[in-house]
């Protein structure tokens, strides 16, 4: 070291005749940094008992998550899935016939409610009577707006609306992680599912792509907006009830009792607002019609029971039937599977008294107020559990239903690829099964055979589902305590 150099390195070092510092030329704060890298970090110096440093930039982490996103091979498959459908989409739009079935009955019914009509059983249509709630109502009134009643722009909308819808099911998918991302290309292969978005303009696909949008926002954690999306749904078509069981467990597994009540309530709400006008002039007529549990159906229409002998098929005594197997089968399920680790449903519902009544006892004895700190008592829901569970309660809904008419497949064709991927099929069974729902979907008009086949498909895939392992259904605490960071 040279003696120049040796009194630069003191004079960086001391202060001035007034205490300052004195600030080395650049070369000088160069050449100290590299001699003494822990006096110097970077250049940035300040005053005091310390020599200051000058703090690196970390690196930016949105440039470091966008390159994670592009490197994620299930984003990607994706986007590229999505481009795929939307040309698709586009092609069958312009170049498939339209199919009349029920457009003409829902422009009826929307023009005359448009016109001041609040007895809905006044509200009629080609089809019959208006039988659905009051969300359908304000939903196809936008649509009649929006496209003047005519159906190629009400076809080109039910082409956005299927894109959204598949956009946030592939989101669900990737959410749980459960299956491989090539299966995601099943979503889009169903001849069936695309006629009734773009050719049927069903009410349906804005009751399923409502009922995704909810199930997506419980993924998220937000139940409460969840619910009045759901109660949304429901508010289109009835058929959105089959997930109310499974979904209320999963609330009192992941909410306490306040709320869960608190949710309820929203979602009591939203119907009551939609249905105030009705409600108000004629609620016994909306209440009849909107939600009339006890409709038959015609058997001809039939695509699951049509094997069964028309007489027994339009009886009470086979609606009990059925009626009594779906809640057998949501109770085993519950019990044996969505509750195993809680030692059975019938523990778990204990459970929750007993803590309610200890909160209560709490409460009255040492009230406390509350603090933003204070950590909430309640587990956090693995994606898969939730999924699982909506999903396969949905299905046994799917599975007891005296009668799927064509358009009821979009009830549960986008959760059938992730129900195969939670059996212990191998995967060319899977496969197989996929096709055989699919081939069933698009018999026309169903017969015995293609009625037995669905059904034996539909019970294979239960059994799969059963025999299954079930999935813990918390969030370990290691994986808690990254969430939370």
């Amino acid at each position: 070291m040279g003696k120049g150099d040796t009194w630069r390195e003191k004079k960086a070092g001391s202060p001035s005749k007034n205490g300052d510092f004195h600030r080395p030329a650049f070369s000088d704060q160069r050449r100290l940094s590299q001699r003494n890298p822990s006096s110097v970090d970077g250049g940035h110096w300040t005053t005091g008992s310390a020599m200051a440093t000058k703090s690196a930039k970390p690196p930016r982490k949105s440039a470091i998550s966008s390159y994670r996103y592009c490197r994620n091979p299930k984003l990607v498959f994706s986007l590229f899935l999505l481009l795929a459908d939307a040309i698709l989409v586009a092609l069958i739009i312009a170049f498939v016939p339209y199919t009349k079935i029920d457009w003409d009955a829902y422009m009826s019914q929307v023009s005359g409610f448009l016109g001041g009509e609040r007895d809905y059983s006044n509200l009629q249509g080609d089809t019959g009577p208006l039988v659905y709630p009051a969300g359908f109502l304000y939903i196809y009134s936008a649509i009649q707006y929006v496209t003047g009643g005519e159906v190629y722009p009400a076809q080109i909308l039910f082409g956005v609306l299927y894109i959204i819808n598949l956009g946030i099911v592939l989101f669900i998918y990737a959410k749980t992680d459960a299956l491989p991302f090539w299966s995601f290309c099943l979503l889009s292969l169903s001849k069936r599912v695309h006629s009734i978005f773009m050719l049927r303009l069903f009410n349906d696909c804005f009751a399923m792509t409502l009922l995704h949008a909810a199930l997506a926002l419980f993924l998220l954690r937000r139940w409460n907006l969840g619910l009045i999306i759901f109660s949304f749904a429901v508010s289109i078509k009835m058929n959105i009830l089959l997930y109310a069981p499974p979904l209320l467990l999963l609330m009192l597994k992941a909410l306490n009792i306040g709320g869960v009540i608190t949710a309820l309530a929203g979602a009591a709400l939203v119907q009551i607002l939609l249905a105030l006008p009705f409600i108000v002039s004629h609620p016994f007529a909306y209440v009849s019609r909107a939600f009339n549990l006890g409709r038959v159906f015609i058997h001809f229409w039939s695509v699951n029971f049509k094997f069964v002998p028309e007489p027994i098929f339009v009886s009470k005594q086979f609606a009990a039937l059925l009626l009594i197997t779906h809640l057998i089968l949501l109770a085993v399920f519950a019990h044996y599977k969505w509750c195993k680790h809680e030692g059975g449903i019938f523990k778990f519902i204990h459970s929750q008294f007993l803590s309610i009544k200890l909160r209560l006892a709490l409460v009255s004895s040492f009230p406390k107020p509350t603090s933003k700190n204070d950590k909430p008592s309640f587990k956090l829901l693995t994606e898969e559990h939730v999924v699982t569970t909506m999903f396969v309660g949905n299905f046994i809904g799917i599975l007891c239903a005296r009668s799927l008419h064509y358009q009821f497949y979009s009830w549960y064709f986008f959760s059938i690829p992730y129900l195969l991927w939670r059996t212990s099929f191998p995967t060319l069974l899977r496969l197989l099964v996929f096709a055989g729902i699919e081939f069933c979907w698009n018999v026309y008009p169903s017969n015995m055979y293609s009625s037995i086949l669905l059904l034996s498909l539909h019970l294979l895939l239960l059994w799969g589902l059963w025999s299954g392992p079930a999935e813990y259904p918390y969030v370990r605490s290691e994986a808690l305590d990254r969430k939370q960071k």
